[in-house]
């Protein structure tokens, strides 16, 4: 007798998700975003499930719209529906601070505790090594060509206080000082190992009042 191949059911791998359970596909997508495992996202998708109108349409609604409006801005790198970003085009800035941070919820988290009023630069990352992130993965020539156009009139360094932000720090002291601009970095208020958008609006605004030469 001859064998056939359909009709052999293969078991489905651990913790793969059925292509036609709408539920379970959805409770995937939402553990996959930070501080969201599946415990919660089960969660949140249960309430939302038991009250769709109010809660699960107008979020799929809000989703689409931020994924066709929202790019990254092409002066620093922020993300807004607006190019350049809000933060680049308010006139009652000090234009000739820029703030360099790590990513985009840094500048959010700074922006949160209102404590920088100049602009911002997103580099995208820090140098590592072992991540085999050189300084060409990161936006830190158009950092030296914003600070180069003469508008600048001090850099300040909000980056991780971590072995890679240290480097980073380093490396691009480096490169602005022939610019003859003011690099200064952030002071008390950071621990090492700590990252900006999990501390305190307090916090941060401390250690940016506290800045000192890089």
């Amino acid at each position: 007798m001859p064998f056939d191949a359909s009709s052999v059911r293969v078991a489905p791998a651990p913790g793969a998700v059925p292509p036609n359970d709408p539920v379970e596909q959805l409770i995937h997508l939402l553990s996959r975003l930070p501080g969201l495992g599946r415990r919660s996202a089960r969660r949140a998708v249960l309430k939302m499930l038991q009250d769709p109108q109010r809660l699960m349409i107008p979020l799929a609604s809000a989703l689409e719209a931020a994924a066709e409006a929202v790019r990254p801005c092409r002066v620093c790198g922020n993300l807004d529906s607006r190019d350049p970003c809000s933060v680049c085009r308010d006139p009652r800035r000090e234009r000739g601070l820029v703030c360099v941070v790590e990513g985009v919820s840094d500048l959010w988290a700074l922006e949160r505790a209102g404590a920088h009023r100049g602009l911002y630069h997103v580099l995208g990352g820090t140098l590592s090594a072992l991540a085999g992130v050189g300084p060409e993965d990161l936006s830190i020539q158009p950092l030296v060509e914003r600070v180069a156009g003469g508008e600048v009139e001090e850099v300040i360094l909000a980056l991780p206080a971590t072995v890679e932000g240290a480097t980073t720090g380093h490396y691009l002291v480096d490169r602005l000082r022939p610019l003859s601009v003011p690099v200064t970095r952030l002071a008390q208020g950071v621990p090492m190992g700590g990252a900006l958008d999990v501390l305190d609006d307090g916090t941060l605004a401390a250690a940016l009042r506290a800045r000192r030469p890089a």
